[in-house]
């Protein structure tokens, strides 16, 4: 094979567990694995980043990466790591997911060439929809005990005491439906290997198991540790909720800034799982961060790399802009670049006030614009003083008294951004 897929894993900190056998396996020849995604939404958030990072590097090892959208398991909610069942989808739904999962799989895995090794996106809905009941339980079921299934730790976990909630049957059967992906995988398209997060380990044995006793074939399992924070709060998530692929979920200058703002010891783990950076880059990048730590060179690459992998060249530039906006030197130009969404990313939080658009045609005075119009500043002797002193900046400009904002200094036919001193921002609307 062209590279070690296992030792790659393993030096980037990605195996948790990996059956024995397994790197054996893959270093035979060119072989397939898959991994599971849930199509709950139409895009996929940085949770999943991990499995599809696996895969590419499946697949730049040589091997044929399979990606299985779980149409059907969507429809019945996967019990690990969860505390509650989760919300059942329609076909339509599914179908609209699973082809925006695919374009954005598309970024990190090829698809469209006539490699040997391209990369297939298939969806468990099509070998499950027209399985009736009474075939799956006579010719699955009965391959599974019930005390197998009761050993995992997802189901001990779930009817454990301290569990707020019990479990359904529909849930306790999806390690079964799950398993028997992995053996219709092997059985259509010699899939040996399924990898996945750590609490995933369960379903996936039991995968190889039913492959063991039905197919009489030999599967792999290798898992990745779930990505965790080093100060305990959960990885991917802000106050707004999880951070997405989809730009218009998470604006690229969000994405940026969620990487942006890992702390140290976060950073140099996730560089190595989230970058295709080799190891002598990565070594030498953690040395000059250690030196200069304030200057922040792990996070900047990370988030500058992976910004690039899932956006693209130009909605990184302009997010490092909007960055800068904030933090750096930057000019009224530079602002009304800013597309409305960046603009109200950036200056989330930042207090608002409302003024009519018929006001800006004569010009509207700074007095008015800093204290009476707004109270961004509290008396017109308070805006008079800080006018004197020249702290007070249009649109990233220092004015005087005199100056009038007029329809010209509208940023996105929209917006104007009042500011006092370095830090103290306030954005007027015009409607």
């Amino acid at each position: 094979m062209e590279k070690n897929f296992v030792q790659e894993l393993q030096w980037r900190g990605m195996v948790h567990d990996i059956m024995p056998g397994a790197k054996e396996h893959l270093m035979e020849d060119m072989k397939a694995a898959y991994v599971g995604i849930d199509p709950t939404a139409d895009s996929l958030h940085i949770g999943h980043l991990v499995s599809v990072m696996m895969l590419r590097h499946f697949q730049l090892a040589g091997h044929k990466p399979f990606a299985l959208v779980g149409g059907a398991t969507g429809m019945i909610g996967d019990p690990s790591g969860k505390s509650a069942e989760r919300n059942l989808l329609d076909e339509a739904t599914l179908r609209h997911n699973q082809e925006a999962i695919k374009s954005q799989l598309g970024r990190f895995l090829d698809f469209d060439s006539d490699v040997p090794n391209a990369a297939v996106l298939v969806n468990n809905y099509d070998w499950m929809r027209d399985f009736s009941f009474l075939d799956f339980i006579r010719d699955v079921g009965k391959h599974i005990t019930v005390n197998y299934m009761m050993a995992k730790d997802s189901v001990k976990k779930r009817l454990s005491s301290d569990a707020k909630e019990g479990m359904s049957f529909t849930e306790f059967t999806y390690q079964l439906v799950q398993g028997y992906d992995f053996l219709y995988l092997y059985q259509h398209h010699n899939c040996t290997l399924q990898m996945g997060g750590s609490d995933q380990w369960g379903n996936i044995t039991t995968g190889t198991e039913l492959i063991r006793r039905i197919g009489g074939g030999k599967g792999f399992a290798l898992t990745c540790p779930l990505i965790t924070k080093a100060d305990g709060t959960k990885f991917g998530k802000t106050e707004g909720g999880n951070v997405w692929l989809d730009a218009e979920r998470t604006s690229p200058y969000k994405f940026y800034q969620y990487w942006l703002n890992t702390s140290d010891d976060d950073a140099e783990k996730y560089i190595k799982i989230f970058t295709f950076l080799t190891q002598k880059e990565i070594e030498t990048l953690v040395e000059t961060h250690k030196q200069e730590p304030h200057l922040r060179a792990l996070q900047k690459k990370l988030a500058e790399e992976i910004t690039t992998m899932v956006h693209s060249k130009e909605d990184l530039e302009n997010a490092i802009k909007a960055s800068n906006i904030l933090f750096g030197k930057s000019t009224s130009e530079d602002l009304k670049t800013l597309d409305e969404k960046t603009f109200l990313d950036v200056f989330d939080g930042v207090p608002q006030a409302t003024v009519s658009k018929s006001e800006l045609t004569p010009g509207l005075d700074m007095i008015g614009a800093l204290a009476a119009k707004t109270g961004f500043l509290g008396s017109n002797g308070e805006a008079r003083r800080e006018l004197k002193q020249n702290s007070i900046s249009v649109n990233k400009q220092k004015v005087r008294e005199d100056y009038l904002i007029s329809v010209a200094d509208l940023i996105n036919d929209k917006f104007v951004l009042l500011q006092r001193g370095k830090k103290n921002y306030f954005v007027l609307v015009a409607e």
